[in-house]
């Protein structure tokens, strides 16, 4: 299987569980892998083969948008939408991290990994 990758997207978002998280905001990142058979494209050369990096980013990005208590309500999301969007993929894996977490110490991001088969 052959796949579709789009890392190290960066948001400013308002997701987290305490009311402060969601009014000040922190900066969160998205990786996200497409599983789907990428043959016609490679001998085509067309864009309608394949599944478009720009319509990716802007799912991800509008999902980000939308304020969420977990990380993973965040995810799955982002993930219905891939699937709407391209039913002919055949897995979808999506990483959201959050920077600089409010544990009261060190620690440089959480993250969260979904991944769903078709």
């Amino acid at each position: 299987m052959d796949q579709v990758a789009l890392e190290g997207m960066e948001f400013f978002a308002f997701h987290g569980y305490y009311e402060e998280e969601q009014k000040i905001g922190n900066k969160y990142s998205v990786d996200l892998y497409i599983d789907t058979d990428l043959q016609q494209a490679g001998t085509s050369d067309e864009l309608e083969n394949t599944v478009n990096y720009v319509v990716l980013y802007q799912l991800v990005a509008e999902e980000m948008h939308i304020p969420a208590r977990l990380l993973e309500h965040v995810g799955q999301r982002i993930i219905s939408r891939v699937q709407a969007a391209f039913p002919h993929i055949s897995g979808v894996k999506v990483s959201v991290s959050k920077y600089n977490p409010p544990f009261g110490g060190i620690c440089f991001r959480s993250r969260v990994t979904l991944e769903r088969k078709s």
